[in-house]
């Protein structure tokens, strides 16, 4: 009787190499409007992400960076880009912005959010018709 091969965990890549993932939130129309900190939007990430189920201990497996007005975050596990929308759309909630900022996936890269108003203009059109 042969014996099933064994299938490698979720995550794990061959030859040893770790995959890495990088993912970026462009902050810059809201920081430049003075509406959002974004050191306080990097610290959130830092205290809220969670690695093995607990909160805020990333050790090595997740790094957070500023650069201007970009927030990046490199996870070496397998880490959901949902999750850092999830994340940032609780950061905007808890500072009361949700009602003007969304949270868009930016078109140009695969791996990149960026917050943008919400177009009140045309709404404000819309009611007058």
């Amino acid at each position: 009787m042969a014996v099933p091969a064994k299938k490698p965990a979720l995550g794990a890549t061959k030859g040893g190499k770790k995959k890495s993932a990088t993912y970026t939130i462009d902050c810059g129309k809201p920081v430049e409007d003075k509406i959002m900190d974004i050191t306080s939007f990097e610290k959130f990430l830092q205290d809220r992400i969670k690695v093995g189920g607990k909160a805020g201990v990333l050790g090595d497996a997740v790094t957070i960076s500023r650069e201007k007005n970009k927030v990046t975050v490199t996870a070496e596990i397998a880490f959901s880009k949902r999750y850092l929308k999830y994340l940032t759309k609780k950061y905007l909630k808890q500072h009361n912005v949700r009602d003007w900022m969304r949270v868009v996936a930016h078109n140009k890269d695969r791996n990149a959010y960026e917050l943008r108003y919400f177009n009140i203009a045309e709404n404000e059109a819309e009611d007058d018709e």
